[in-house]
C-alpha cells in the first residue's frame, strides 16, 4: 500500500510474466509505473531469467558460424558459375535467334520466288487468254505485272527463260495489235478508240512511242480543222472583212489550247509534265504554219504594201485606215494572249527547274508566227502614224467655235485622235509600237498643233484690229480669246509641256521606287503573324499604306498631263508590276492562318484603292492574289475542296491545280501529306 499526500491508500497493479514482453517498448513504459516494491523485484527476477534465455540462444547461433561461414563461401561461388552459365545460354539464344531469322528469311525468299514462278505463269495463261479473248486491257496488265516479277527476280532459275521467251512472245503480239488498231482508228479519226489503246503503251513500257504518236494524231487533227476554216475563209474572200480573219486565228490558238488542256490526263500518264511540254511545243508548229498563213493572207486581203506605198502621196482614206488599225490591232492581241498563255503554262510547269523555261519557249518568240507578227507590227506603226498626222491636220483645217464654249473644237478633235492612237498603241503588247506612237503624237503636239495655236496671235494689225475699233472688233477679239483659251486649256503653264516630254523618262524612274517599296513591305507582310501583330496591323497597316503612298507621289501628278484612256493604262502597268512582283515575293514565303488572313486584308485594300485611280475594272488583275490569300486563310487543307470543281459555285479558279498544292504547301501548319492526298 502506498499513502497519497490526501492520506488516502492505492494498490498497485500487479504486473505478471504473461502481461509483459520484456523485448517490447511498451514493457518499458509500463514497468517506469510500477510503484509497488514486490512487483519490481518479482519482474527483475523474471527479466533476468529472460535475459538467460537469450545468452544461450545466441550462443547456439555463434556455435553455427563456422559451417555457415562454408556454405556461404560455397555459394558465392555457386554464384560465379550460374553467372557464367547465363552468359553462355544468352550467347547461344542470340545465335539460336540469328540462325532461325536468316532461316525464316530464307523460307520468305523461296515462299516469293515460288509465288513468283507460280505468278509468271498465270501472267503468261492469263495473257494468252485475254489476247484470244480480245481483251487488249488485261493482256497488258498480264504483261507489266510478268516484266515487273521478272526484273525483280531475275537471278531465279526454274525454266524461266521459256517463261520469259513465251512471255515476250505474247507481248510482241499484243504490241503489233496495238498499233494496228491504233493506226486504223486515227485513220477513222476514231477518238474513242484512240484513248483506249493509247492507255496501253505505257503498260507495256512504250511511253515515248505512245506520245508521238497521240500528239501526232493531235496535230492531224488540228490541221485538218485549221485547214477547213482557211479554205472556207479563202472562198469567201471577197465578200470577207477583218472580223473573219481574227475568228479564223482565234478558232486555231482555241484548238491548240483545248488539244493541251482536254488531254493533260493522257499526258501526264504517257511521260508526265514533260509529255505536256513536248505537245505543246510540238503543236506550236502548227500555230506556225497555220497562223501564218491567216496573217498573209490578210496582209494580201487588205494589200498593205500597197496602202503602204500610198502613204507616201497621202492618198489612203483616214477613216479606211482606222478599220484597218483596229483588225490588225485585234489580230496580234489574239496572238499575244494565245503566245502568254502557252508561255506561263511552260514556265508553271517547269516551276522546278526555271533555266528550262527560256529554252523551251523560244517556240513561241522566234518562230514563224511571231515573224509575221513583227511585219504586221510594222504596217500598223506606219499606217497608225499616218492616221494621227492626216487627222490633227484635219482637225486644225476645220477647226471652228463651239457655242457654248470657251475652246473651239480643234482641241477635243486632237486630242480625241491622239488618245485613239496611243490606246492601240499600247494594246499591241509592243513597246517599239508604243515609243514609236507616243514620240509621233509628242511631235504633233510641239510643232503642228502648237503651231495652230499661235497662228491667231501672230496675225499683222492684230492691235489696229482690236483696240482701234470697227465693225469686225467683235469677231476678232472673240478669236483672239479662243485661241488664248486654246493654249491654255492645253498647257496651263510652261511646267506643264515638260511633264508630257518628260512622261516616258519617268516610267523607268517610278519603277525603281516601286520595287523599293514592295520589298520593303512584303518582308513584314509574308512573315508570319503572331496575334499581337495581327492585332496591330487591324489598327495600322504600314507595307500597304507606304505602297499606297509611292503610288500616289509618283504617279497621281502625271494624272493631268495624260489622257483619260493613256492613264488607265499606266495605272493598269502599275498593278501589273505591282501584282506579279507580290506574287513572286509571297511564293518565296511561310504562313500561318493568320498570316494568310492579313495578305486578304491588305489584297482588299489595294483592290479598293486602286478601283479609285482608275475608270478601268482591276479586280480581275488582282484575281490570283485575292485567290491565293484565299487558300492561305483556310482552316485546313481539305477545306480546300469546298471551293474547288463543282463547288466553286460562281468563282473562275485562275490557278492551276498544281499551283493550289504550292500555295497549300505554305501554309506552316499544313502537311505535306495531306497537301498530296488531295484530289
Amino acid at each position: 500500500m502506498v499513502t497519497t499526500p490526501n492520506g488516502m491508500a492505492e494498490e498497485d497493479e500487479e504486473i505478471g510474466v504473461s502481461s509483459l514482453d520484456f523485448g517490447s517498448s511498451e514493457a518499458l513504459e509500463q514497468v517506469r509505473k510500477l510503484t509497488d516494491v514486490g512487483c519490481m523485484t518479482r519482474l527483475l527476477h523474471e527479466f533476468i531469467a529472460y535475459q538467460r534465455n537469450l545468452d544461450l540462444e545466441l550462443e547456439n547461433h555463434l556455435s553455427q558460424r563456422t559451417d555457415l561461414e562454408k556454405k556461404l563461401n560455397n555459394l558465392q561461388k555457386n554464384a560465379e558459375v550460374l553467372e557464367f552459365v547465363k552468359s553462355e545460354a544468352d550467347s547461344m539464344l542470340n545465335q539460336h535467334v540469328r540462325e532461325l531469322d536468316l532461316t525464316q528469311s530464307r523460307v520468305y525468299s523461296t515462299l516469293s520466288r515460288i509465288d513468283a514462278i507460280v505468278e509468271r505463269g498465270n501472267c503468261i495463261e492469263g495473257a494468252k487468254k485475254a489476247l484470244e479473248s480480245e481483251d487488249y486491257e488485261s493482256a497488258a496488265k498480264y504483261v507489266q505485272t510478268f516484266l515487273e516479277i521478272d526484273e525483280k527476280f531475275s537471278d531465279s532459275d526454274g525454266g524461266s527463260d521459256d517463261q520469259r521467251q513465251e512471255l515476250l512472245d505474247s507481248k510482241k503480239k499484243l504490241e503489233g495489235i496495238v498499233r494496228k488498231k491504233l493506226s486504223n482508228a486515227v485513220d477513222q479519226r476514231d477518238h474513242s478508240t484512240i484513248r483506249r489503246f493509247i492507255k496501253l503503251f505505257p503498260l507495256l513500257g512504250l511511253e515515248e512511242e505512245g506520245l508521238q504518236v497521240y500528239v501526232n494524231y493531235l496535230k492531224k487533227v488540228i490541221s485538218v480543222s485549221s485547214r477547213l476554216a482557211y479554205e472556207n475563209l479563202v472562198e469567201r474572200i471577197d465578200q470577207s472583212h477583218g472580223k473573219d480573219f481574227v475568228e479564223c486565228l482565234t478558232s486555231l490558238f482555241g484548238d491548240i489550247v483545248f488539244a493541251v488542256e482536254e488531254n493533260d490526263g493522257i499526258l501526264r500518264n504517257l511521260c508526265g509534265e514533260d509529255g505536256i511540254i513536248y505537245a505543246i511545243i510540238e503543236l506550236q508548229e502548227k500555230c506556225d504554219s497555220r497562223g501564218s498563213l491567216v496573217l498573209q493572207k490578210y496582209m494580201e486581203f487588205r494589200k498593205l504594201s500597197r496602202v503602204e506605198s500610198e502613204i507616201i502621196s497621202y492618198s489612203p482614206d483616214p477613216r479606211e485606215v482606222e478599220l484597218y488599225l483596229q483588225e490588225m490591232l485585234d489580230l496580234t492581241q489574239s496572238g499575244e494572249q494565245y503566245t502568254v498563255f502557252m508561255v506561263s503554262k511552260i514556265r508553271e510547269l517547269r516551276s522546278v527547274d526555271p533555266e528550262l523555261g527560256p529554252r523551251e519557249t523560244k517556240a513561241f518568240r522566234n518562230g514563224s508566227f511571231s515573224k509575221v507578227v513583227q511585219e504586221i507590227t510594222g504596217f500598223y506603226v506606219i499606217l497608225e502614224e499616218f492616221f494621227m498626222v492626216e487627222n490633227v491636220r484635219k482637225a486644225i483645217k476645220i477647226d471652228e467655235h463651239v457655242p457654248d464654249s470657251l475652246i473651239t473644237s480643234m482641241v477635243d478633235d486632237v486630242f480625241y485622235v491622239l488618245k485613239s492612237s496611243c490606246g492601240r498603241a499600247i494594246k499591241t503588247s509592243s513597246m517599239n509600237s508604243l515609243l514609236a506612237i507616243l514620240s509621233g503624237a509628242m511631235n504633233l503636239l510641239s510643232n503642228e498643233y502648237q503651231e495652230a495655236l499661235q497662228h491667231k496671235r501672230r496675225e499683222p494689225n492684230l492691235g489696229a484690229k482690236l483696240f482701234l475699233g470697227g465693225v469686225g472688233v467683235q469677231k476678232t477679239g472673240t478669236e483672239i480669246s479662243t485661241a488664248l483659251n486654246n493654249m491654255d486649256v492645253v498647257f496651263p503653264a510652261p511646267s506643264d509641256r515638260v511633264k508630257i516630254k518628260s512622261c516616258l523618262s519617268e516610267l523607268g524612274e517610278m519603277s525603281t521606287g516601286f520595287k523599293q517599296a514592295l520589298n520593303a513591305g512584303m518582308e513584314q507582310l509574308v512573315s508570319t503573324l503572331s496575334e499581337a501583330e495581327y492585332a496591330e496591323n487591324e489598327v495600322n497597316d504600314p507595307w500597304v499604306q507606304k505602297l499606297l503612298h509611292a503610288v500616289e507621289t509618283n504617279a497621281t501628278w502625271l494624272q493631268p498631263t495624260m489622257t483619260s484612256s493613256n492613264y488607265d493604262s499606266f495605272v493598269h502597268l502599275i498593278i501589273d508590276f505591282i501584282v506579279k512582283r507580290l506574287e513572286v515575293i509571297m511564293m518565296q514565303k511561310k504562313f500561318s492562318q493568320l498570316g494568310g488572313l492579313q495578305l486578304d486584308r491588305d489584297a482588299r485594300a489595294l483592290v479598293n484603292h486602286f478601283s479609285g485611280m482608275t475608270q478601268r475594272t482591276v479586280r480581275d488583275k488582282f484575281g490570283r492574289l485575292t485567290q491565293k490569300a484565299t487558300i492561305l486563310n483556310l482552316e485546313k487543307v481539305s477545306e480546300i475542296l469546298d471551293f474547288w470543281g463543282e463547288n466553286a459555285g460562281p468563282m473562275t479558279w485562275r490557278l492551276t491545280p498544281a499551283e493550289v498544292r504550292r500555295v497549300l504547301g505554305l501554309r506552316v501548319d499544313f502537311r505535306t501529306e495531306a497537301i498530296a492526298a488531295l484530289r
